[in-house]
C-alpha cells in the first residue's frame, strides 16, 4: 500500500465537503418537493451540468459496447442511492444519513472479499473498526428516537451503501486507470443511466399522487435552489472527483471519503443551521482521522 498523493488527498477532502453538503441540500428540498422529485431533480441537474461541460470542451464520447454497462453502473452508483437517501431525508436528520453513509468502506470490504476476491489486510480491518467507532460517537452526539419510520430510513441508507460498495469495484473496471472508457464519458453516461431509471419512478409518483404536481408548482425557490446545488456540485462535480480518485487510488482508498463526510455534514450544520458542536463531535472526528491515517499512510519498506 502506498501513501495517497497530495492531489488525491485534496480531491478526497473536496469530495467529502461536497457530499457532506448533499445531505443538507436534501434535508431542505425533500419536505417541499418530495423524495422522488428531489432524486429526479438531482439526476437531471447533474446530467445537464456534465453534458454542458462536455459540449463546451468539444468532447464526443465513443462508447460502443460499453454504453449499456455504463448506464447500468449509473443505476447502481447513482439512481438507486439518490432515491434511497432522498427517502431517508424525510425522516432522518442530515447528519444521521451521512453517518450511515460512512459504513460504506465496511460494506465494501465485505463485498470486495466475497465477490471481487479482494484481500482483507489487518490494517484495513483496524481502519474500518476505527471509522465505525468514530461515526458511532458522532451518532451518540444527537440521539434519535427509534420508530418504524426511522428504521425505514436507516434501511434505505443501508441499501444505498451496498450499491456504492458494488459500484466502486465496477467503476474501477470500467473507468479505472487502465480501463477502456474515458472517465469523463463514464461519469456522464452513468448519470444519464441514473436519470433514465428515476424518470419512470417520477411518472408513477404523479399517477399515485396527482396533487404532487401542484405541490411542485407551489414549492419555494429555496427548495429548487437546493436541488440545483445538489445536482451540479454535490453530484456532477463530486462524481468527477470520485471517479478520478478510484482511478488513481483504487476503490478501498476512495471509499474512505465516506468516513469524512459526517464531519463535514456536522460542520455545515453548525455553520449554516446553527447546530451545536460538542466534545463527542471532536472525539468522533478524531477517531475518523485516525482511521484515515491507518489507510492512507505510506507502507513501511
Amino acid at each position: 500500500m502506498h501513501g495517497m498523493s497530495l492531489a488525491s488527498l485534496i480531491r478526497l477532502l473536496a469530495l467529502a465537503a461536497l457530499w457532506g453538503g448533499s445531505f443538507l441540500f436534501m434535508r431542505v428540498a425533500v419536505p417541499h418537493l418530495g423524495a422522488i422529485p428531489t432524486a429526479v431533480g438531482r439526476g437531471l441537474f447533474s446530467t445537464l451540468g456534465l453534458g454542458t461541460a462536455l459540449a463546451i470542451m468539444g468532447y464526443r464520447p465513443r462508447l460502443g459496447r460499453y454504453l449499456w454497462p455504463l448506464l447500468l453502473l449509473g443505476v447502481i452508483n447513482s439512481g438507486i442511492p439518490f432515491l434511497m437517501y432522498a427517502l431517508a431525508a424525510q425522516v432522518l436528520p442530515s447528519g444521521y444519513s451521512a453517518i450511515f453513509n460512512a459504513t460504506t468502506p465496511l460494506v465494501a470490504t465485505v463485498v470486495g472479499a466475497l465477490v471481487f476476491a479482494e484481500g482483507i489486510t489487518p490494517a484495513r480491518v483496524v481502519a474500518v473498526l476505527l471509522g465505525i467507532c468514530g461515526v458511532a460517537v458522532l451518532a451518540q452526539a444527537g440521539p434519535l428516537e427509534i420508530s418504524t419510520a426511522v428504521l425505514g430510513g436507516m434501511a434505505a441508507c443501508f441499501v444505498a451503501t451496498v450499491c456504492y460498495a458494488f459500484s466502486s469495484f465496477l467503476t474501477l473496471n470500467l473507468a479505472g486507470a487502465n480501463a477502456p472508457v474515458d472517465m469523463r464519458a463514464a461519469v456522464f453516461i452513468s448519470q444519464l443511466g441514473a436519470l433514465l431509471v428515476l424518470l419512470p419512478a417520477l411518472l408513477l409518483h404523479f399517477v399515485w399522487h396527482p396533487q404532487a404536481v401542484a405541490e411542485l408548482q407551489a414549492a419555494p425557490l429555496l427548495a429548487w435552489g437546493n436541488v440545483a446545488l445538489l445536482g451540479l456540485f454535490s453530484t456532477a462535480l463530486a462524481y468527477v472527483l470520485y471517479f478520478r480518485l478510484i482511478a488513481d487510488e483504487g476503490p478501498q482508498k476512495a471509499l474512505t471519503v465516506t468516513f469524512i463526510v459526517p464531519v463535514f455534514a456536522v460542520l455545515w450544520g453548525w455553520a449554516l443551521l446553527d447546530e451545536s458542536l460538542t466534545v463527542a463531535h471532536a472525539i468522533g472526528g478524531g477517531l475518523i482521522a485516525l482511521s484515515l491515517w491507518v489507510v492512507l499512510r505510506p507502507k513501511a519498506r
